[in-house]
């Protein structure tokens, strides 16, 4: 099955052919041709066809292209036009360059998705576009490739719907690695041209006698045999890759082979005329609502949410399963980073043409939303779709809180940038940790109908009792702090509550500098009392402390990122309990919300209760 590698190292660009090179060519032909001699087959070779195929574009085939230029070979070249001119990949360039000498480009989706998986227009348009978008650079394409060799009956009709002659297969032909009982070749021609069979995609634990075998074993029945390479690198640690000195090897050891046995690209062995191009269905334009698909993550593509995929870059382990139950429903998505140095992990939803991924509007902002419970700072990372089908990264969101229980993460995006056709978005981890998500959310803002401001005299702060428990801190709050300190959170109960049944203990044991305080959660909006700039606030809480204490006041400011903003007056120690009150001065300008908690610093016990945040035009009195 083959893969795509995101961040492969960039190949060698075509050019002079240097003596060195020449050299190497000439040895390895000595070499080998010596060993063909020994071992060459005491009768006659039946009529055999050797196709070397490329699959996903990766920039450092085109040292394989070298060796086969200087061999006189000609190959097959899959590629999956969204990935064209990406870092790692081939350029139009250098697809230009294949064509001109000689070599096949075939077709391989736009975004090399697992076609079983997608709804039949997503499919279609991932065979078809692929292929509208190589005839627009110039190229003719009559074959194609299965990504990760995923076919079925509905699949391949839709291939030969799109105007290809063949699409190939992987694993139906026998090796010493799999597929035991299975023939040594294909026919040609072939019995099924929409599933041409082929050994498995060659890989890094491959030998020369590997390969050798695989060719030998055809010449004994003769036939068609089709190789697949991903990586042709002497520094990649891709499974799916083979170093271009054993690349060297078995090519020149081809080229030595008996005339009955010869080296041809797949539309040379399929023929036939290209036929009209056909594009896919138009994308769905924007929809109205939740604009994202499965967002419950409730319907399951095999193991995996259906319209969704794990994405990530850089130098990190990551780990995804479903679990249950869910935030609602009975699934949720877990995500485990482990052996972390840099980059990050996320589930998105697809990276697609529009089947899943959400239709977007150009100038539009969209609020995002996703619940969530994680052991480590999370945020959106956002991408969005290019008239072509590929994909580029857009933008993050700021900084969400770990969360022992599910809270709400919510963000509204800036204006989509001009040429964009969709979004993908999702909450990432960039260290090691665990991060659980479920029902996540996309609304264009535009029709999100602003509420109205509550009534005077409204208690903004949510669960303000503290009586809804949330783990260790109550739901919608959650502990805060800084400098050098021992800070303990829990929850206390019965006569120790000021009204209910549960109020805040903290404790500080050891004190060097700092504070520690009970916030209401620095979020985006599910949590955080919502607050409007210029407006004046009356704070309010009940407690009881052993050490004097003060409100620590936060506000969220217009690009979603918290600042400190102030402090109300030293509040005296108490041993039962106490209004606490303080009335801000006018909220900054660009402001959307408020957070604020009594705070202790020194050592020393603090328990609260019942808080309050009114707009000062029409507070009730104290």
């Amino acid at each position: 099955m083959n893969r795509t590698e995101v961040n492969g190292p960039p190949g060698r660009r075509f050019g002079k052919v240097l003596l060195a090179a020449a050299t190497a060519i000439a040895t390895a032909v000595l070499s080998v041709g010596a060993a063909v001699l020994v071992a060459a087959p005491a009768q006659a070779a039946l009529p055999t066809v050797v196709s070397l195929t490329f699959d996903d574009g990766n920039a450092d085939q085109l040292t394989a292209a070298n060796t086969m230029n200087l061999l006189g070979m000609k190959g097959t070249f899959f590629i999956p036009s969204g990935f064209i001119n990406a870092p790692g990949y081939l350029t139009q360039a250098d697809l230009t360059t294949l064509k001109n000498a000689g070599h096949e480009i075939g077709g391989h989706t736009v975004t090399h998705p697992d076609l079983t998986t997608l709804p039949a227009d997503e499919a279609t348009r991932q065979i078809c576009n692929d292929r509208v978008n190589l005839a627009n650079w110039g190229f003719t394409t009559t074959s194609f490739a299965y990504p990760f060799a995923a076919e079925n009956p509905a699949v391949q009709a839709l291939v030969a719907s799109c105007g290809y002659n063949s699409a190939r297969g992987l694993g139906d032909i026998s090796t010493k690695f799999g597929c035991n009982g299975c023939p040594f070749a294909e026919t040609i021609p072939p019995a099924n041209p929409m599933v041409t069979q082929a050994p498995d995609e060659v890989e890094s634990t491959w030998t020369l006698a590997d390969l050798q075998g695989i060719v030998t074993k055809a010449e004994s029945v003769g036939g068609w045999v089709q190789f697949t390479f991903h990586h042709i690198s002497a520094t990649s640690t891709d499974p799916l890759n083979i170093k271009p000195a054993l690349f060297l090897q078995f090519a020149t050891w081809l080229k030595l082979r008996p005339l009955t046995t010869s080296i041809k690209t797949v539309q040379q062995v399929i023929g036939g005329a290209a036929k009209p191009l056909v594009s896919g269905p138009p994308v769905p334009p924007q929809g109205t609502g939740n604009l994202v698909k499965n967002p419950g993550l409730e319907t399951l593509a095999g193991t995996v949410p259906q319209c969704w995929q794990a994405g990530g870059y850089g130098t990190n382990t990551a780990a995804f399963t479903t679990v249950t139950p869910g935030h609602s429903g009975t699934r949720a998505e877990k995500l485990v980073v482990s052996g972390y140095a840099n980059g990050d992990a996320k589930l998105l939803p697809s990276l697609d043409l529009g089947g899943c991924s959400p239709t977007a509007t150009v100038g539009h902002s969209y609020q995002l939303s996703a619940w969530y419970t994680s052991t480590a700072n999370t945020q959106f990372v956002l991408y969005y779709r290019t008239g072509l089908g590929s994909w580029a990264y857009w933008t993050s969101s700021p900084w969400f809180p770990a969360s022992t229980t599910y809270q709400k993460a919510m963000w509204t995006t800036p204006a989509l940038p001009a040429g964009a056709s969709g979004v993908s978005f999702g909450l990432n981890l960039f260290s090691n940790g665990t991060l659980v998500t479920d029902d996540y959310e996309m609304y264009d803002a535009a029709s999100i109908p602003v509420p109205p401001p509550p009534a005077p005299g409204t208690n903004l702060v949510q669960n303000a009792g503290l009586e809804t428990p949330s783990g260790a801190t109550p739901q919608c709050w959650q502990g805060a702090g800084f400098g050098t300190n021992t800070a303990a959170f829990s929850t206390v109960t019965g006569a120790e509550a000021h009204s209910g049944t549960a109020a805040e203990k903290l404790a500080i044991t050891a004190y060097t500098n700092g504070d520690a305080k009970l916030l209401s959660t620095l979020d985006s909006g599910a949590c955080s009392p919502a607050a409007i700039a210029g407006n004046t606030y009356s704070l309010r809480a009940w407690y009881k402390s052993t050490a004097v204490t003060q409100f620590a006041v936060y506000y969220r400011d217009s690009g979603g990122v918290w600042q400190l903003w102030t402090y109300g007056p030293w509040l005296a120690a108490s041993p039962t309990y106490t209004q606490a009150s303080f009335t801000t001065t006018a909220l900054p300008a660009g402001a959307t919300a408020i957070s604020f908690g009594l705070s202790l610093f020194n050592v020393g016990t603090l328990t609260t209760d019942d808080y309050a945040m009114y707009n000062t035009v029409g507070a009730p009195p104290l």
